[in-house]
């Protein structure tokens, strides 16, 4: 496979550090993959630093965005600059080290008879390491509450983790996805599995991030469970969608 076809769009807010250590390791796990940076204005010198970084470093960009608008927003503004140009595999990756770059070959492996490949935190049990209880209950209940309410057959419905093929995003209307954060997630797999493109979840273990603050807040809680009773009615409303095991009529390029 050309390596140049891949893409992982990791979006950044203050992670000058992580970003210097996370690109390397991506160069060494997917040899030739090109990874786009997308930075909503860090102040602490993220966008910089990677530039730097690109200059002794092929295949890397930086997509700079006038402020902090949200995950969803950044992995937007990521795909629609993906979408123009001829990458056949995007990934999403969080800059924090918590997505471990050597699964990225497992992704591509998986990619090649899947259109959308989830990193699972839930496949396998729970594979989750140095998160507080509190927070491991709540994502493992949210994912839950996500598959009971929307009809999801995805066990890390809030995993961000992910390759798609070109044609999965090519298929969504990106100006309707709004949300951000773990609703993002959910959105994204949702329409996914509504036009009936085959999804894999494969397992990984997830690890918090060693440097840096998390962006996790309420209103990202909030909003995620106010969106999956939206597409709770729209399921509702709407004519059944195939299995996730079943192919899409046109097969991804």
């Amino acid at each position: 496979m050309d390596n140049s076809k891949i893409l992982i769009v990791v979006p950044t807010y203050n992670e000058r550090e992580n970003i210097t250590l996370l690109i390397p390791e991506i160069n060494k796990s997917l040899p030739g993959a090109h990874i786009l940076v997308v930075d909503d204005s860090s102040p602490d010198g993220t966008s910089a630093a990677v530039k730097e970084l690109s200059a002794s470093t092929p295949g890397v960009h930086v997509l700079d965005r006038a402020a902090k608008e949200g995950l969803g927003r950044a992995y937007i503004a990521g795909f629609r600059w993906a979408l123009e140009r001829d990458y056949e595999y995007i990934f999403e990756m969080d800059a924090d080290f918590s997505h471990n770059p050597g699964y990225l070959p497992d992704f591509i492996e998986a990619a090649r008879e899947n259109d959308l490949v989830i990193g699972s935190r839930y496949i396998c049990g729970v594979n989750v390491v140095n998160w507080p209880m509190s927070r491991l209950l709540l994502s493992y209940f949210a994912n839950k509450f996500a598959r009971i309410v929307t009809g999801l057959r995805i066990k890390d419905c809030t995993g961000g983790y992910k390759c798609f093929r070109r044609a999965v995003l090519e298929s969504l209307n990106l100006d309707v996805i709004a949300s951000s954060g773990y609703s993002f997630q959910i959105e994204l797999n949702y329409f996914a599995w509504k036009k009936g493109f085959k999804i894999k979840e494969i397992p990984i273990v997830f690890t918090d991030r060693e440097r840096g603050v998390s962006k996790m807040s309420t209103k990202i809680i909030r909003e995620a469970a106010l969106l999956v009773w939206k597409l709770r009615v729209k399921h509702i409303s709407s004519e059944k969608p195939r299995m996730t095991e079943d192919k899409p009529d046109t097969p991804a390029a």
